[in-house]
């Protein structure tokens, strides 16, 4: 097949929500039904179940969260699928919201975004944050009301809810058959409104294994289910009636959201969300390069890259510590362009140095499988690339450079220390690689010398994390301070020295080189800012 026929089949995509609403289950789910696991693991680790294969790290498993995110990737052909089957690759991310700058780098990578809603809970503060940043990036939305096996609310409710808070239209393609808590089955509503068939789903002990489908005509589901089947196709026709029907265009617009209700614990409605993908999610599309790249190369660079020119791919993610055996860095990379061959030297654009590719990999969870080639919307694993961070660019042939990674804004900070001086080798090396991961921001200034740096979160379960790695994968037990500082300004060097006199702020250097000045509170910025209105101090925020 030629490169635009490869990319044609892939579907890559991002599972997002609040924390508990069933990322990591439905994942798994999808992986069960597209038979590449014979038996889902069920929830994270809770009430002694199994931890789901996409949370790898002790920590998750431990807590049964999602603290990074996790791709996989795995082939799925719809019934009566003709031709090669679609190429899945799928991203879990971390729906805690001290964890969301990890979220927000991969949607920079895929094509569209599942949201997952609790249908007793609906739109979560992380939700409706998933969901603007998915709307600022124009990336399509699918919604799926998940957990309709438990007792909810009304799902016209919900809809309700939706449109009201994010001015966001669902438009229904399955809808439930029975309340929240009696999920007898799904109704399948065509793209003109009108309910043409039922599924009737059956449980199976535990949900570990697929759940059998029934299909019945619009008049057989009306004599199984009666006034509960009448009740899914009036609210349905509802909602037609006002409009809410899919459209291919709204829905990559991002003004539509079509809507599908499941349960991935007992495996209700997962192949369908599965079809969906495939059916309508959008395939990779061509990629503009960095303006301000462009601007300043001193040679001729493409400005944008089309799905068949050479090989480009853009790096979302670096990870240590996913193998013990290996101590190993994997970089989590998007095929932008071209075919991407294991072993081709490419140029990294931020350096302009050249990069080997010799050790490829697909990753499933911690399970590894090298992969020889790859098109555009794959997801690659190169080992050993200690010299590329997040948002960097790989390429072959003409240069390309895309837009940088956003930072963003942290609010907690701590100083961290190793406990013995005699592990200050070890500490160096494993703060240099987690800080090029991001884990957290590292911050240092002569005062407070290497040895015991500031990191800055999003988040305090950030520095958990940090200081659970360390000492896991490199074996430095560490010890952190709490800072007197709670907000953050990127500044320069003329306002540096000046800043650097005043009562409660402090100046530092990040490890990408931006003077970044810590204060007190914000009442303490504001004064300086009244006191000193010529002084740079702006806020961190992300580049939407």
């Amino acid at each position: 097949m030629s490169i635009a026929q490869e990319a044609a089949r892939r579907r890559t995509f991002a599972v997002i929500a609040h924390p508990d609403a069933g990322k990591s289950t439905l994942t798994e789910a999808l992986a069960l039904h597209a038979h590449i696991i014979s038996e889902a693991g069920a929830t994270h680790g809770k009430a002694g179940r199994k931890a789901t294969v996409s949370d790898w790290m002790d920590m998750e498993k431990d807590r049964g969260i999602s603290i990074a995110s996790s791709a996989l990737q795995f082939e799925y052909a719809p019934e009566d699928h003709e031709g090669e089957p679609y190429m899945i690759n799928l991203v879990d991310t971390p729906g805690h919201a001290d964890f969301s700058e990890d979220t927000y780098r991969v949607l920079t990578a895929v094509d569209a975004a599942v949201m997952l809603i609790d249908a007793a809970k609906g739109l979560e503060p992380q939700t409706l944050k998933l969901f603007r940043v998915c709307k600022a990036r124009g990336l399509p939305i699918i919604t799926v009301i998940n957990k309709w096996d438990r007792v909810g609310r009304e799902p016209l409710e919900l809809v309700d809810e939706i449109v009201n808070e994010i001015g966001l239209q669902p438009t229904p393609l399955y809808w439930p058959v029975g309340e929240a808590g009696d999920f007898r089955g799904l109704a399948h509503v065509t793209e003109d409104g009108e309910v043409d068939g039922y599924v009737h789903f059956t449980r199976t002990a535990g949900g570990s294994t697929i759940a059998p489908e029934e299909h019945y005509s619009p008049d057989a589901a009306e004599a199984k289910e009666e006034d509960v089947w009448e009740t899914a196709v009036e609210e349905a026709e509802l909602l037609a009636l006002d409009g809410a029907v899919h459209d291919q265009e709204l829905f990559e617009s991002c003004e539509t959201s079509p809507l599908i209700f499941a349960s991935a614990m007992l495996n209700f409605g997962v192949h369908q969300i599965l079809d969906t993908l495939c059916a309508i999610a959008p395939a990779p599309r061509p990629r503009d390069s960095d303006p301000k790249a462009v601007a300043v190369s001193t040679s001729a660079m493409d400005e944008t890259r089309d799905l068949d020119d050479a090989f480009s791919g853009v790096v979302f993610k670096v990870q240590a510590g996913m193998d013990k055996k290996h101590r190993d860095t994997l970089a989590f990379m998007r095929v932008v362009s071209g075919e991407f061959d294991r072993g081709m030297q490419v140029t990294h654009a931020q350096s302009d140095r050249s990069f080997s590719t010799k050790y490829a990999l697909t990753v499933f969870g911690r399970t590894r499988d090298t992969v020889d080639s790859a098109f555009p919307g794959d997801i690659v694993g190169l080992v050993n690339a200690g010299s590329l961070a997040p948002g960097d660019t790989i390429y072959d042939g003409r240069k390309v450079q895309f837009k940088p990674m956003p930072q963003f804004a942290p609010e907690h900070f701590r100083t961290l220390r190793a406990k013995s001086l005699g592990k200050y080798k070890q500490f160096r090396k494993a703060l240099e690689q987690l800080d090029a991961e991001g884990v957290v921001q590292i911050l240092r200034n002569d005062l407070r010398g290497d040895a015991s740096p500031v990191m800055a979160a999003v988040g305090p379960m950030q520095f958990e994390v940090m200081q659970a790695r360390m000492e896991n994968e490199y074996n430095v037990e560490t010890v952190t301070e709490p800072v007197p500082y709670s907000v953050a300004r990127r500044t320069d060097e003329e306002s540096a020295a000046e800043l650097g006199r005043q009562r409660g702020v402090e100046v530092f250097t990040r490890s990408d080189g931006e003077l970044i000045a810590l204060f007190g509170d914000k009442w303490k910025l504001a004064f300086i800012e009244r006191e000193h209105p010529n002084l740079t101090m702006e806020p961190l925020v992300a580049d939407d």
